[in-house]
């Protein structure tokens, strides 16, 4: 191929220069035979320097120096801004990747999908582990899930306690659960309680599908250790997905009856080795080349969102109540912090 038929890199900037944004800027910049990385924003300069640095690029202080110099944007800033640079973006025909969630509120998100079709520009939204290889072939394999565990702990950022752990973390899991089942909710549960931020920091989560399919999650950012799984099982089958070092075992059964481990079938499907990120990108990339609407759409962010706020809104209905110096949301059902800790786990609440 020669130079005058290879396709024109994308030119993108970055909205934002923390963890994520840089995390973006940085598999751009790794990747330049597809995008050219015009630029990183951030109201914070020495930050953006500092990344524009590592990245060979510019820093910029506004947004909209960047968007003018750009033909698509990764918008990475804390979630009460989305609205209002995806928005700024998209005025100026400028596709448009927004980090989970999409927006802040039901009705933000509604008028950035309106405004993407309007406009006609690409509006993806971040649901990274949609891309993890894992993801990928495990899809490939589900068939009417019955029942779903997620397990997604970690340690306290404080760079996120403007929200609570369902919209920072759960929504990933929430997202794919959606995709797996692709049933209406016909009810759920939450329990959870907030020990550190003024949001909740720990939720349990059951969810009961239309098809009978349950599913069962946990999130929680005062873990001291890390753990992203998901298990799911179904008639003919169970799945084991590791997010986290992207690893899926399928485990399936040799005969009707099953004696011993022997009639157990183990398989460990060979997954791609790219990286989640730029496997985003380029379905990104692809999706604006060819205008096609992203497989994470605004259309699933936005259920992914609805969902989230229903289960903000369980929580909301719990009474905050002190207890031993902790203030903490119970349900009407609930009497003590032991009964918080036997639904959603005590290895969870003490760090394991």
């Amino acid at each position: 191929m020669s130079a005058e038929d290879k396709p024109k890199r994308l030119k993108v900037g970055v909205i934002g220069a923390g963890r994520m944004g840089a995390n973006h800027a940085k598999v751009f910049n790794r990747n330049q035979e597809y995008f050219e990385l015009v630029g990183v924003c951030d109201v914070n300069l020495w930050r953006a320097q500092f990344l524009a640095w590592q990245c060979n690029t510019i820093a910029v202080r506004s947004y909209e120096d960047l968007i003018a110099r750009s033909e698509a944007v990764v918008i990475a800033v804390p979630t009460p801004q989305h609205f209002e640079a995806g928005q700024a973006a998209m005025e100026r025909g400028v596709h448009c990747l927004i980090e989970k969630p999409l927006a802040e509120s039901l009705e933000s998100a509604k008028k950035l999908l309106e405004l993407s079709q309007k406009k006609n520009v690409v509006l993806q939204v971040g649901h990274v582990e949609r891309f993890n290889p894992a993801v990928l072939e495990a899809v490939k394999h589900v068939r009417s899930p019955r029942f779903i565990t997620v397990e997604r702990l970690g340690p306290y950022d404080p760079r996120t306690q403007h929200i609570g752990v369902v919209m920072d973390l759960m929504i990933h899991d929430l997202d794919i659960l959606l995709t797996l089942v692709g049933a209406e909710i016909e009810s759920l549960e939450a329990v959870g309680a907030h020990l550190i931020s003024q949001h909740e920091d720990i939720a349990n989560v059951r969810v009961r599908f239309k098809t009978g399919c349950i599913a069962n999650l946990t999130a929680s950012r005062i873990s001291l250790t890390r753990c992203r799984k998901l298990r799911l099982f179904q008639e003919d089958s169970y799945i084991s997905l590791d997010y986290a070092s992207s690893d899926l075992k399928i485990y399936k059964r040799k005969t009707p009856v099953i004696k011993s481990l022997k009639d157990v079938e183990i398989l460990r499907p060979k997954l791609s080795s790219v990286e989640p990120l730029k496997n985003e990108h380029l379905h990104w990339l692809d999706c604006i080349r060819n205008n096609r609407k992203p497989w994470a759409s605004a259309e699933r962010g936005l259920e992914a969102l609805k969902l989230a706020l229903q289960i903000s809104d369980e929580l909301e209905r719990y009474v905050v109540a002190p207890q031993s110096g902790v203030r903490s949301l119970i349900p009407p059902w609930a009497q003590d912090l032991g009964t918080i800790a036997k639904s959603v786990g005590k290895d969870i609440l003490g760090g394991a």
